[in-house]
């Protein structure tokens, strides 16, 4: 890497654009030049905020500064398309959320009823979602400029460390077993299916299925040059806080789902016969869980994203720890939890920053690119077509 720095341009100035904020203040080698939101005004008291020096009227004027080399996407779903394409042709390197790609309606007519969106058909959002993420991958391409798919699992060091002792083993990965889960996004976004694109399975499960896909991929490549790749999805899906029984006042996870599922769950096959086993819940109390399991033919490891027991401690009731973060999604600080020194390294947020910027100095492809992104979300929406068929999808 060269002592250059990297200019970036944030492109959102919401709940993801700051803590890519504080994430990208701990990378060396890269600065935040401007930030760039709907409106100038959001985007100045957003710069004010968070210290970054400049705010931009709009995306066009973010992505004419010719100091600015890449721009990080952190905006709505159904934004993702269009962003990545303007910015690609304007020169900029990028690194865009995930899903990379979400059915969001944008086939359908602009007076089209909020809630047609969600009752679309799954073979539809698939070609459409594909047809989203396949475009992004082109224009980068045609343009000669990085698509990073921002998938912090890829680069978290529980399975970047994983990878290595599978690479070394010479056995066969056999079988895996994720999932990311915790008690539900309060977000009014998350519960429409026409803001989110889904839900608990392409908010949740798309983490461990990028996961997988990558080290498929990578033990293909190192075995015989070639990816292992996903060929058929079976899956399941469900609101499982509309259960007989539940109310308000015995329930602490989150409600009001409209046209979404708060628990998903796929069954991935691989092209050389493995399996690998992902899920996404809104059901779990006690704060985040994200975790990937590896069983091979002379392995078994075990990824701990979060919780992780570096430090553990007890608080006699909710105020001991009132004014501390513990960790993501805890709902309760009374009694025991697992307060993480460094949940964005943990969660692999400061590696995927730092391979951004590596790939856009040293000209080569990022850990996590564009055509990874491609295949989470055939994946995903391939997932969303079987639960909704009741059927094995081929992809």
């Amino acid at each position: 890497m060269t002592n250059t720095s990297l200019s970036i341009g944030l492109v959102g100035a919401g709940f993801l654009a700051r803590a890519r904020v504080a994430a990208w203040r701990k990378i060396s080698g890269a600065e935040l030049s401007s930030v760039c939101s709907s409106t100038r005004e959001g985007a100045a008291s957003f710069a004010a905020s968070q210290g970054i020096n400049d705010a931009a009227a709009d995306l066009d004027e973010l992505l004419a500064r010719e100091d600015i080399q890449a721009v990080d996407i952190c905006v709505p779903n159904r934004a993702h398309r269009e962003i990545v394409e303007r910015a690609a042709r304007a020169g900029k390197h990028i690194l865009c959320t995930k899903p990379m790609a979400a059915y969001v309606g944008q086939d359908l007519d602009e007076g089209a009823d909020e809630a047609s969106v969600g009752q679309r058909d799954r073979k539809e959002m698939l070609r459409v979602a594909c047809a989203d993420a396949e475009a992004m991958v082109s224009v980068a391409a045609e343009n000669g400029v990085i698509l990073a798919y921002a998938e912090n699992w890829v680069h978290a060091p529980s399975i970047q460390r994983a990878a290595g002792l599978i690479s070394a083993s010479g056995g066969c990965l056999l079988e895996m077993r994720g999932w990311e889960s915790h008690s539900g996004s309060h977000s009014e976004y998350s519960t429409k299916w026409v803001h989110a694109g889904g839900g608990a399975l392409l908010r949740l499960g798309a983490h461990p299925i990028g996961a997988m896909l990558y080290l498929k991929r990578e033990e293909g490549l190192q075995k015989s040059g070639a990816p292992i790749l996903p060929v058929a999805v079976s899956a399941e899906v469900a609101d499982l806080s509309q259960s007989a029984g539940l109310s308000d006042e015995n329930c602490r996870i989150a409600r009001g789902w409209v046209d979404v599922e708060n628990w998903g769950c796929c069954v991935i096959s691989f092209s050389d016969g493995s399996r690998g086993v992902a899920y996404g819940s809104d059901n779990k109390l006690g704060g985040m869980q994200s975790k990937l399991e590896l069983s091979g033919s002379n392995y078994h490891i075990d990824c701990k994203l979060s919780p992780v027991d570096l430090v553990k401690a007890y608080a006699s009731d909710e105020g001991v720890f009132e004014d501390e973060y513990l960790m993501e999604k805890l709902d309760s600080r009374a009694g025991w939890s697992t307060p993480i020194p460094d949940e964005s390294w943990c969660s692999g947020q400061f590696a995927m920053l730092e391979d951004f910027r590596d790939a856009i100095q040293e000209g080569r492809a990022p850990r996590s690119d564009g055509a990874l992104g491609l295949a989470v979300t055939r994946v995903v929406y391939a997932a969303y077509l079987a639960a909704s068929e009741g059927r094995r999808v081929e992809l």
